[in-house]
């Protein structure tokens, strides 16, 4: 069974819940997608029951602070269970080059000890593939409209025995949808899109000035790419016991799949 938690839901300057990142995991390990925008990723990770051990890479799309900072805990902590000699195997570290580099130098900086050489940062880009715990990712660029910054479809296949089913997962990143991003995203099984806020809210959050978009606008997307699930993050907190049910009601205006709206520490199972 292949299943995302969702460790943090919120935009950059959400006090109310964690940055948006996520884990995916299988019976062969974790992947992380981003770490938040500091130490918080700790608790999240441990809140969340999530063992470091199981974590093989982390993917990074860009390098706004609140998607990479948490990383230099990660590796921190990675780093002292290698020591210990609790962490077996390698880690990888996938993103962009400008990205991976702050990120190294960062560690050397403020870490005491070096990083471990079973520690390696694999620069990727535009139609790059690489597998971890047996599922397929390929890197796309989103065509940001302010840093540099890429999404993934993730492939894999649910259960274990023939005839396999494939899923695949779509990632968008923290930006609207592009329309050169077409073939990577249409037909997902599901689509992990930003919604900034509501539609309504617009006027309040001005979404647009940020480069986001809303839930209105997540659920129009959703429904020209022809994708079956919809999974909302990247949000304001102002509201956050309302939030999943008014930003389903507000997708829904213009999407008829299954709709997600996770709360940090849900865990939502793909296949």
């Amino acid at each position: 069974m292949t299943k995302l938690t969702m460790l943090g839901s919120g935009h950059a300057m959400v006090t109310k819940c964690y940055n948006t990142c996520f884990v995916i995991q299988n019976e062969e390990g974790a992947v992380l997608v981003d770490a938040g925008g500091g130490n918080g990723i700790l608790s999240q990770m441990e809140q969340a029951g999530i063992s470091w051990e199981s974590l093989q890479a982390m993917f990074l799309t860009h390098a706004h602070t609140d998607h990479i900072l948490g990383g230099i805990w990660v590796l921190r902590k990675i780093n002292v269970l290698m020591k210990q000699g609790k962490f077996q195997g390698n880690f990888t570290v996938y993103g962009l080059q400008a990205g991976l580099s702050f990120l190294e130098k960062s560690c050397e900086f403020l870490l005491k000890d070096p990083l471990n050489d079973k520690i390696h940062f694999v620069a990727v880009e535009n139609e790059d593939e690489f597998s971890v715990i047996k599922i397929q990712f390929r890197v796309f660029d989103i065509h940001s409209t302010k840093m540099p910054q890429i999404g993934f479809r993730a492939e894999f296949t649910k259960g274990w025995k023939e005839p396999f089913e494939k899923i695949s997962l779509a990632c968008m990143g923290d930006e609207p949808y592009h329309e050169t991003c077409l073939k990577y995203v249409e037909n997902a099984d599901w689509l992990l899109s930003e919604a900034f806020c509501l539609s309504k809210d617009k006027d309040i959050f001005k979404p647009y000035e940020k480069h986001h978009s809303t839930a209105l606008d997540a659920g129009k997307i959703a429904h020209k790419l022809k994708v079956s699930h919809l999974i909302m993050y990247h949000t304001e907190d102002s509201d956050l016991e309302n939030r999943e049910k008014n930003y389903r009601k507000e997708a829904a205006k213009n999407f008829d799949g299954d709709i997600y709206v996770p709360r940090d520490l849900e865990t939502i199972l793909l296949g």
